[in-house]
């Protein structure tokens, strides 16, 4: 499994994820942009429309190969195109917004404004494919999160040109297995695609609000949002069975994957959460923060922070070198008691609002 905690300029230093076309690929690309809507729209086009109708139904079929060579056991529908003939896949769920180039000029990637403000036509991922006919080759250059990219429009305050979002290759994660972890790992709507995309113009683009209170009470009921998966699914086995280990009389475990942003180097850790019944109807909660994939340790200088809803500061700590996770101390309360935990990196904040 890909290390998150590694940075975006050594993830471009790694041979880039190439896929081969075969030549029924290409047959079946030429008839999928000469008819890209079936019989009602056989009309006259340019030769630059037809071309690039074509590109994009190479990046098509090589994505759906190649996702189903890795996920075998995930099912995969494709949408008609719409956008500027920009084809969109669903991989158990998730929706993939597939973009098509020749060559990335300059390292500047355009993205059509309509697949991004559009809610249906949003993604969860946004995956930018160099096809090269002649070499006939699709080499998988970089994915982007539908929030990071609203992230970063707007905390740049971000115009759209000739109807295009216009940002530099190196907003994109460069490693395409990162793909495969999220469809394994998360739930869609993990990544919200809100039904409004407009840039906000009230709100800190460094500080990430959810818009939601998690229940905490309800997970001794078994009742669990999708967004919080189990311990096993998101940790290496070695930090599951410390955590195990440390958690074994409690009742409910639950953890959430972070996105700190590729501006700080695709940096992606994990909120554990633990809660368990106390005496006197009295509910125990256990925050930690844990590195993912194959990463051993956090980065340093990232906080974890407990405030009340007032804003006021009751437990804050800050990973050195070589962490392998950090926590809160446990604290407890009575059921209706709220609370906000914060995640500060680099500038950034993530906080998550809970209920006991």
């Amino acid at each position: 499994m890909a290390n998150f905690s590694g940075s975006l300029m050594n993830s471009r230093l790694l041979p880039p994820e190439i896929i081969w076309l075969e030549p029924e690929q290409i047959d079946q690309a030429k008839k999928l942009s000469e008819h890209p809507r079936g019989r009602l729209s056989r009309k006259l086009t340019t030769e630059a429309q037809q071309w690039r109708r074509y590109l994009n139904a190479l990046a098509l079929l090589s994505f759906e190969q190649w996702i189903r060579d890795r996920l075998p056991a995930h099912s995969i529908e494709r949408s008609a195109p719409s956008i500027d003939s920009v084809y969109r896949v669903e991989v158990n769920g998730f929706k993939f917004c597939l973009l098509a180039v020749e060559h990335v000029l300059d390292e500047i990637v355009q993205i059509p404004q309509a697949v991004v403000d559009q809610p249906e036509q949003a993604a969860h991922f946004y995956v930018l494919n160099e096809v090269s006919e002649e070499q006939r080759l699709v080499t998988l250059r970089g994915i982007l999160r539908f929030d990071e990219l609203i992230d970063y429009r707007d905390r740049l305050q971000h115009q759209s040109q000739d109807g295009c979002y216009s940002f530099p290759l190196a907003f994109m994660d460069a490693e395409p297995n990162h793909l495969l972890f999220y469809c394994r790992s998360l739930q869609p709507a993990a990544i919200p695609l809100a039904m409004s995309v407009s840039a906000p113009t009230d709100v800190s683009p460094l500080t990430t609000l959810t818009n939601t209170t998690t229940k905490l009470t309800q997970w001794l009921q078994d009742r669990v949002d999708r967004n919080w998966q189990t311990i096993d699914q998101i940790i290496n086995p070695n930090a599951y069975l410390a955590w195990h280990t440390r958690s074994m009389q409690s009742d409910a475990s639950r953890g959430k994957l972070i996105n700190l942003g590729v501006q700080f180097g695709q940096q992606t850790i994990v909120l554990l959460v633990n809660v368990s019944s106390e005496a006197e109807g009295k509910v125990s909660v256990l925050v930690q923060l844990h590195p993912t994939g194959e990463a051993l340790y956090l980065s340093p200088d990232i906080r974890l922070s407990l405030q009340s809803t007032a804003g006021k500061m009751l437990q804050e700590v800050t990973s050195r070198s070589q962490d392998n996770y950090i926590q809160l101390k446990p604290f407890k309360g009575k059921p209706g008691k709220r609370f906000r935990v914060g995640i500060h990196f680099g500038g950034k904040t993530v906080e998550e609002d809970f209920e006991l």
